[in-house]
């Protein structure tokens, strides 16, 4: 397992990390367990990378790069969205997933839970 990570932050505060299916699921439900929550976009990121294959299918055929989570108007406005889209891609064999987090996610619980569940070296880089 690598041990290091970069978080990416794009000019409008979105958090992007790249890493293999595996890892992404540990992430995510360390987040989950961090916030003592477990939100709807969070659970269809789950479904999306467990079943990997069949999703990477789909966004190839609608010719997509990333697959947004379905939300509701109320989860923006009590501020439970975590997850904002999802990529899926192969790189040779290996099944990849770019988890893209909502702005309002706190860097500081990210580096934590990727702490947490083993990368030792968290970057941190703004593409600003």
């Amino acid at each position: 397992m690598a041990n290091e990570v970069t978080i990416k932050i794009d000019l409008a505060k979105y958090k992007y990390v790249d890493l293999d299916a595996e890892n992404a699921l540990k992430l995510l439900d360390k987040i989950t367990e961090l916030m003592n929550k477990k939100t709807s976009d969070v659970s269809e990121a789950i479904r999306y990378i467990k079943n990997f294959d069949d999703f990477y299918e789909y966004m190839r055929k609608k010719f997509k790069d990333y697959i947004a989570p379905p939300r509701k108007p109320d989860d923006f406005i009590k501020g439970n969205v975590v997850i904002d889209k999802v990529k899926l891609y192969k790189e040779g064999d290996e099944k990849r997933v770019v988890l893209v987090f909502d702005r309002r996610i706190d860097i500081a619980l990210l580096e934590k839970a990727l702490k947490e569940i083993g990368f030792e070296n968290v970057k941190v880089e703004k593409s600003f």
